[in-house]
């Protein structure tokens, strides 16, 4: 049984959403902490042929966890994000078919950047057809706990609680898995290996690596198949 781990983060990338539909299970990384600056309440969009960041402003203070981030409500964020979605992909073939549904959500009462995290994640899983296992780390252990143990020990000990036989991990866990941990355990760790297919945008050049969003937009119904041709 394959698991998969990761914080949940805004608008995520394709490889993201590849991880997850590789994975029997999948558990929302929401318990350790925050990382200024990073994917957790950003990511990239397409206009003019460039990656410009999407953001949700929050009220931050260093040590805070995850779940613990508030988004900074005082900013008409919303107002701002789905005003610059409108200005990039107006025109894009399937922005009328998803834009309202996503307003939807966009627009319901958040105050923690994880919980929208967590239910646009959804949103995109239930249009693509992932029917992965997902759950939340914080349901499973309490931060208590998983504060107390190194990086490698916090994810074997997730797995081995839903009974993973494989750990699958980005490239960048290379950096700092301990393989052994996960031997002793009778757990494998898999890295992803996930080639990024182009698709269609506007525009002169292909930009890769920006939020699902983009691809959502641009080709609709065929992102799953899509995301898909980049799983190896």
């Amino acid at each position: 049984m394959i698991c998969s781990i990761h914080q949940p983060q805004s608008f995520p990338w394709l490889g993201f959403f590849a991880k997850i539909m590789a994975s029997d299970v999948f558990i929302f990384l929401d318990n350790v902490q925050y990382k200024k600056n990073e994917f957790q309440n950003r990511n990239k969009i397409k206009y003019n042929n460039e990656a410009h960041w999407l953001t949700i402003p929050v009220k931050y203070h260093f040590g805070q966890k995850i779940n613990e981030i508030e988004i900074n409500t005082a900013v008409r964020w919303q107002k701002k994000l789905l005003n610059s979605l409108q200005t990039y992909y107006a025109k894009s073939p399937w922005f009328q078919q998803y834009f309202p549904d996503l307003t939807r959500l966009v627009n319901q009462d958040y105050h923690h950047l994880c919980n929208f995290n967590i239910a646009f994640i959804r949103w995109v899983l239930d249009l693509l057809s992932i029917k992965t296992q997902i759950l939340v780390s914080s349901h499973i252990f309490p931060s208590e706990k998983l504060e107390q143990l190194p990086r490698s020990e916090k994810l074997m000990e997730l797995a081995e609680s839903v009974g993973a036989t494989v750990y699958l991990s980005g490239q960048g866990g290379k950096e700092y898995l301990d393989d052994e941990i996960f031997i002793k355990n009778r757990i494998t760790i898999r890295y992803q290996d996930f080639d990024h297919p182009q698709y269609f945008q506007s525009g002169e050049i292909f930009v890769s690596h920006l939020s699902i969003l983009d691809l959502l937009f641009n080709e609709g119904e065929k992102s799953t198949e899509i995301i898909q041709r980049g799983i190896k």
